[in-house]
């Protein structure tokens, strides 16, 4: 077990509570999504954290495939699953640079909250290319802390960017903007942004949906 999955696994059984705050860019971020879904569709949930976008979208589309680093959060994913009764979300702990995933799997990869943790974003976007069929989408949220932030978040990010630089917090907290986010999906050569949203609540988040190029 690496570091950055301990750290995420010690974080799993607070994880919802610390994210209330934000729900009201959760709760946009997922209505959003929603409009982009079609019931033959199978999803993947790329850092699905505990579950919670994955079971909500589910009736909406034929599978969700939850992916996470942490065993923890996928434990706490499964349990949301059963308690709902949600037949079609199937958690496994997982990397999304597994080899079972192949090529041209996916309708709709899910990436919310994930590209300013990420090592290599780059890396992981051409992943996501390479995982959908022609036409598929990346329907991702990410935190921009380089755009309109509170004062109480601003002072927070601060403090996590110093826990990063003297390794505490083991993953990287990029601060980016909603053009680098832009850039990061223009980079494969193979992205048509179809739709983008910046959502605040006491930090701004970029919703974007961006649909591979290429016969369908």
């Amino acid at each position: 077990m690496n570091r950055a999955e301990k750290f995420w696994n010690a974080s799993a059984s607070n994880y919802d509570r610390t994210e209330e705050r934000f729900e009201g860019i959760h709760k946009k971020s997922r209505e959003n999504a929603m409009k982009h879904l079609n019931d033959d569709d199978v999803v993947l949930d790329y850092g699905c954290g505990t579950g919670t976008t994955s079971c909500d979208i589910a009736h909406l589309v034929k599978e969700v495939q939850g992916i996470d680093i942490s065993s923890g959060m996928i434990e706490i994913a499964r349990k949301k699953a059963v308690a709902g009764g949600i037949e079609n979300a199937n958690f496994t702990h997982a990397d999304i640079f597994d080899e079972a995933y192949e090529a041209d799997s996916f309708e709709v990869i899910l990436a919310f909250n994930v590209l300013h943790t990420v090592p290599d974003p780059e890396r992981a976007v051409r992943r996501m290319h390479e995982l959908l069929k022609p036409g598929g989408l990346i329907i991702s949220v990410t935190p921009c802390f380089r755009d309109r932030i509170s004062f109480v978040i601003r002072m927070q990010i601060l403090m996590v960017h110093v826990m990063c630089t003297i390794g505490v917090i083991p993953i990287p907290i990029r601060r980016l903007d909603s053009d680098d986010l832009d850039t990061l999906m223009s980079e494969p050569g193979g992205f048509q942004v179809v739709d983008k949203e910046m959502i605040f609540q006491r930090v701004s988040s970029y919703f974007l949906v961006a649909k591979k190029v290429g016969e369908e």
